[in-house]
């Protein structure tokens, strides 16, 4: 069975397409015009083992907040289109990740509503066109689409880039464990019957 899914989103704003395999090798190309957002969806797609193809062309002069919150947007609903009705997956993610003096923890439950507990003090400021505070704005736009709970609390830091860095890779590893299929689950991991 292959856990696939291809998304793609057109606004006055942006145009963006994603393909992603949950069961990948971190293959695929990301062209964002947003060269941090693309590293980021490099760290993603390698820790997490996604397959993952991401392409989007925007009004980058006014600023890289609506590509990267539609590319967030396009992620989380090929997540969810990708995961189908939830049965057999782990469900539960979690991981703590040092990235030199930075540190974050994430916690994943793919529970069918879309929260994200985002616990950080970034610094203002950018890392080339990509604004500290965009990263919120991403992790908001995957969680509400793909419909999951997801905590993140940067727990130390001092370098904004290893701060955001070790965000993505917290929840890269902590989705690739809770999207993980559980030999020994035999349907939907909920008492009520539903994950969607």
């Amino acid at each position: 069975m292959s856990r696939s899914a291809a998304v793609e989103r057109k606004t006055g704003e942006t145009q963006v397409s994603v393909a992603l395999t949950l069961d990948g090798a971190g293959a695929g190309t990301r062209a964002t015009g947003v060269g941090f957002l693309d590293h980021m969806l490099d760290l993603l797609a390698r820790h997490g083992r996604l397959d993952l193809d991401v392409h989007a062309t925007g009004d980058l002069q006014t600023g890289a907040h609506h590509t990267v919150e539609d590319v967030g947007i396009c992620i989380g609903q090929a997540l969810d289109a990708a995961l189908a009705d939830r049965a057999g997956i782990a469900r539960y993610g979690s991981v703590t990740v040092p990235m030199d003096e930075a540190r974050c923890a994430c916690a994943i439950d793919i529970s069918g509503r879309g929260l994200l507990v985002f616990d950080a003090e970034l610094p203002p400021g950018a890392i080339g066109t990509f604004d500290h505070e965009l990263t919120e704005e991403f992790l908001r736009a995957v969680a509400a689409n793909a419909k999951l709970t997801l905590h993140l609390t940067i727990e130390a830091g001092t370098n904004a880039h290893h701060m955001i860095e070790a965000v993505f890779k917290a929840f890269a590893r902590a989705l690739r464990v809770a999207v993980t299929l559980d030999p020994t689950e035999v349907g939907v991991p909920s008492t009520k019957g539903t994950l969607t």
